[in-house]
């Protein structure tokens, strides 16, 4: 697969990854959806040009460690809005101050996490969360971002936050990328096994 030029490769790579999420929120078992999402996103990890792995490492990466399904980590939740406003401003090397402001908060039986509004063209809600296990990556993990497509679904009152499906953000796999990191009020103290590991 090649692309004319680097921003059709990365304008390509979004597209499956919103089309990656249509299909497991069509899936009515959480836990083929979640299989289907490991092998579709190792398939773009290791073959597609926009893979944030690098290209030297490629032909030789075995695809993301990622924990078995564990159903007791899916949990539907309610956004409390009822939450002081605060903004939080990350400073990116490549794409200087991004913005985000706190629309509301997930109370989840592992903790609490809020739930960030990305000020920049476009906006979408972003869930980053960072736990206190050894075996993900120290920076945090995503949950939803939907400007990215990461989204499993919810109904007017309702959100899917399932963790067996926390995914790495792109500067895990090189330094080149910048990333929005957990902040401290996405920080849980307990340990969560599942979703994608460090590698």
């Amino acid at each position: 697969m090649t692309f004319a030029a680097p921003a059709l490769a990365v304008a390509d790579w979004r597209r499956q990854v919103f089309a990656l999420y249509q299909a497991v929120r069509a899936e009515p078992d959480p836990a083929a959806a979640h299989a289907h999402w490991q092998a579709t996103r190792n398939d773009l990890l290791t073959e597609h040009p926009a893979s944030p792995v690098p290209i030297e490492r490629r032909d030789r990466y075995a695809g993301a460690p990622v924990a078995a399904y564990r159903p007791e980590f899916r949990f539907e939740a309610t956004i409390d809005t009822d939450v002081k406003p605060f903004t939080w401003e990350f400073q990116s090397a490549t794409d200087g101050v991004i913005p985000f402001s706190r629309v509301g908060v997930l109370h989840l039986p592992v903790g609490v996490l809020d739930v960030w509004w990305l000020e920049s063209y476009g906006g979408g809600l972003f869930v980053p969360v960072k736990d206190a296990s050894s075996s993900t990556y120290g920076g945090g993990r995503y949950l939803i971002d939907t400007v990215k497509g990461a989204d499993l679904g919810s109904d007017p009152h309702e959100f899917v936050v399932d963790l067996n499906f926390a995914y790495n953000p792109s500067c895990a796999y090189s330094p080149e990328w910048t990333c929005p990191l957990a902040p401290a009020t996405n920080t849980l103290s307990v340990e969560l096994p599942v979703g994608e590991l460090s590698g």
